[in-house]
C-alpha cells in the first residue's frame, strides 16, 4: 500500500524491493551464510547483537533455540518479497477508482476502506500468491542446501530437510536413483494435487456471478 500510494520516490522504492528478486538463491544463501549469519564475532548479525550485549552465536548450527530459522526466514523474505509485491501492485492498480470514491462518499476511510473494499478486491491476487507460496515451499532446495551444506558431512548435519533435500540425498548420496526418481514423481503429483485442491476450496479462477 505504501509503495502504491507514495508519490515521491515511488520508482526508487519499487526498485529497492524488486532488485533482490533478480538475485539467485545460491548467491543469496552464500551471502547470508558467509557474511550475515556466520559464526564469527565479526559477522554482521553477531556484530549487531553485540551492540545490545548479546553473545556471538552460531546461527546456522544452533537448534535450541532454533536460530537457523532467523536466517531462513529473512533470506526467503528478501528474495521473494519483490516478486509478490509486483503481483499485489498489479492487483491494487486494477481496483476501480470509482469504487474507492463511492466508499469515501459513504464515509469509509482508513482501515474500514482497506478492510471492506481493498482486501476483498485483492482476493484473487491473494489466493494466487498463496498458491505460489505453497508450490515454492514444496520446491525449496537451493537456499537450504547452500546454507547447511558443510562440504565434509554434506547435508548430514542439516537441522531441517525439505522434500527435495531428502530426494537429493537419497539419489546422490545413497546412490538410490530409482527411489529418488519415484520420490520426485510423487512430489510432483503432490504439488499438482495440493494446488488443485486449494484452487477448488478458494474458488480461484471461477467467474464472479
Amino acid at each position: 500500500m505504501l509503495v502504491h500510494r507514495v508519490r515521491r520516490g515511488r520508482a526508487l522504492l519499487r526498485t529497492a524491493f524488486l532488485i533482490p528478486a533478480a538475485v539467485s538463491y545460491v548467491a543469496g544463501a552464500l551471502l547470508w551464510k558467509m557474511c550475515l549469519f556466520n559464526s564469527l564475532p565479526a559477522g554482521i548479525a553477531n556484530t549487531v547483537g553485540g551492540w545490545f550485549g548479546a553473545e556471538p552465536a552460531a546461527w546456522l548450527q544452533t537448534t535450541s533455540p532454533p536460530l537457523y530459522w532467523v536466517a531462513l526466514v529473512t533470506l526467503r523474505l528478501w528474495l521473494q518479497v519483490g516478486f509478490y509485491m509486483v503481483l499485489f501492485l498489479a492487483g491494487l492498480q486494477a481496483v476501480p477508482r470509482d469504487v474507492d470514491e463511492a466508499a469515501a462518499l459513504d464515509g469509509a476511510s482508513g482501515l474500514r476502506l482497506l478492510r471492506s473494499i481493498t482486501l476483498p478486491m485483492l482476493r484473487n491476487t491473494s489466493v494466487a500468491v498463496l498458491m505460489l507460496q505453497f508450490i515454492a515451499a514444496f520446491q525449496a532446495f537451493d537456499e537450504f542446501y547452500n546454507l547447511f551444506n558443510s562440504g565434509q558431512s554434506g547435508l548430514g548435519s542439516a537441522p531441517v530437510r525439505t522434500p527435495l533435500m531428502h530426494l537429493y540425498s537419497t539419489a546422490m548420496s545413497d546412490q538410490n536413483y530409482g527411489l529418488g526418481s519415484a520420490g520426485a514423481f510423487l512430489l510432483t503429483a503432490l504439488i499438482v494435487g495440493v494446488t488443485l485442491l486449494q484452487g477448488r476450496i478458494t474458488g480461484f479462477g471461477k467467474a464472479e456471478g
